[in-house]
């Protein structure tokens, strides 16, 4: 598969790395998402890649000594019984500026406890003569080992960076997709560029789900629980959480109930995940996140809730290989998957983007109960809201994943119900459809995937 995107971080990295001084720079992230790729293109054949391990101190020093003989002869020769010893070994021989990469840094530091405070005392010094590049998977190590203000190593870094997932239309780029497709893929695979990969290698979507996830000899098929592995210690307790929130568990007292524990026990796993970027707590429209009585939690990323949705209730029937009861569920409810995953799309495409001449602030949902012309209660949900920055307009915005929608009907009902909405009157309401495909009576304020491809 092609290299897309990461522009940005080529060229920090390629500015850090550049300076006349050394340099030191942390790159952490989940797994796959190509970190290590990435290092890799930017450093030249003068620079050290080294893949740490978790085998013991002594073995890593060894096999680093290794890797380092090939730009300096006769490196390996020695043996270095401390870390110290082989950093100043290195800054000894070199002559001319390179770059040394520490990729999957973590595994050192679990073996060598000391190696931070190692490299904090030779980054103080200011006398090493190469840049230190220190990458890992673990993110709460690696937050812990940069960002507590107790760390050895808190403050040194000239650049951190954390690798995010690619956005949607890189994944028209790299698969060659048209816009529908690409959004079908993406409600699958995320922004993940190791899973771009796996599906690159099948003929279709239905063969790389059937080679890579539906099978348990696939290699997704124990994808959470190996990226659980890095970052959490109760990896049971977190599959059990994210299990119920994708089989629709997503109010805090829905899932306290079903793990069968007080909400409070909750918080801290939930905020965990949430911070490790595969929850997500939705609030509705307007309201302060922290007074919020009516929040959500909801699965993050694409592939994740894909695999509690479609995997984890179907695990039995993959363990025999049965692929009717699966072929049956993806029928019935992949469409309706991808219009979930489309609805979130369709908000970050509006979040500060300028559309028919409107800049417009951060983009959620809005449920609640109204009163309606008949001063009854009523339900109302609104897949996309949206405040212009100049708080004169607001969008009011229904998304559909299915073919033949009426736009004109559609768009009158979100003009019905947007004018019940006692907050909506001090705006001008925009109302936007956000549709797989052109509606009927198209009266020109829709927005198909080519667009969100555009905003994204």
């Amino acid at each position: 598969m092609k290299f897309v995107d990461r522009t940005d971080e080529i060229a920090r990295l390629k500015d850090a790395l550049g300076r006349e001084k050394s340099s030191l720079v942390v790159l952490y992230g989940r797994r796959r998402l190509g970190k290590s790729t990435l290092i890799k293109r930017v450093l030249s054949d003068n620079d050290v890649y080294f893949l740490a391990d978790r085998s013991e101190g002594q073995h890593q020093r060894s096999l680093l000594a290794k890797v380092v003989a090939q730009l300096f002869p006769d490196f390996d020769k020695l043996t270095y019984h401390d870390w110290e010893s082989l950093f100043r070994a290195i800054n000894y021989r070199t002559e001319t500026h390179f770059t040394l990469c520490l990729d999957e840094f973590p595994y050192l530091v679990e073996q060598s406890k000391e190696l931070p405070s190692v490299l904090q005392k030779l980054i103080d010094e200011k006398q090493l003569k190469y840049n230190l590049v220190l990458c890992g998977s673990p993110q709460n190590m690696m937050y812990g080992l940069f960002f507590d203000s107790g760390a050895p190593l808190y403050g040194r870094a000239d650049e951190i960076m954390r690798l995010t997932p690619l956005r949607l239309p890189y994944i028209k780029e790299a698969l060659n997709l048209d816009a529908i497709n690409a959004v079908e893929e993406y409600a699958v695979w995320g922004g993940v560029p190791r899973y771009w990969e796996l599906r690159e290698n099948r003929a279709s979507l239905n063969d790389a789900l059937w080679q890579n996830i539906f099978s348990v000899n696939g290699v997704l098929y124990e994808e959470p629980i190996k990226l659980f592995q890095d970052d959490v210690k109760d990896i049971v307790k977190t599959s059990t959480i994210m299990s119920y929130i994708g089989d629709g568990a997503n109010r805090l007292s829905e899932i306290a109930s079903r793990c069968n524990e007080p909400a409070t026990n909750l918080s801290r796993p939930l905020k965990k995940l949430i911070d490790l970027g595969f929850l997500e707590k939705e609030v509705p429209f307007g309201v302060d996140e922290k007074k919020a009585k009516k929040s959500l939690y909801k699965i993050a990323d694409p592939f994740m809730a894909f695999y509690y949705k479609f995997v984890v209730p179907n695990r039995s029937f993959i363990e025999l290989d049965r692929r009717l009861p699966i072929d049956q569920a993806l029928n019935a409810h992949f469409l309706e998957y991808v219009g979930m995953q489309w609805e979130k799309l369709c908000r970050n495409a509006v979040t500060g983007n300028l559309i028919n001449g409107v800049i417009y602030g951060k983009a959620k949902r809005w449920w609640g109960s109204v009163r309606n012309e008949e001063n009854k209660p009523e339900q109302f949900e609104f897949d996309v809201m949206a405040e212009s920055l100049d708080k004169k307009y607001l969008l009011v915005g229904e998304c559909k994943w299915t073919t033949l929608e009426n736009g004109k009907l559609l768009t009158a009902e979100l003009i019905r119900k947007a004018n019940l909405l006692p907050f909506a009157r001090n705006y001008t309401i925009i109302p936007m459809l956000f549709l797989k495909n052109p509606p009927k009576d198209d009266i020109g304020n829709t927005l198909l995937p080519k667009d969100i491809l555009k905003y994204s």
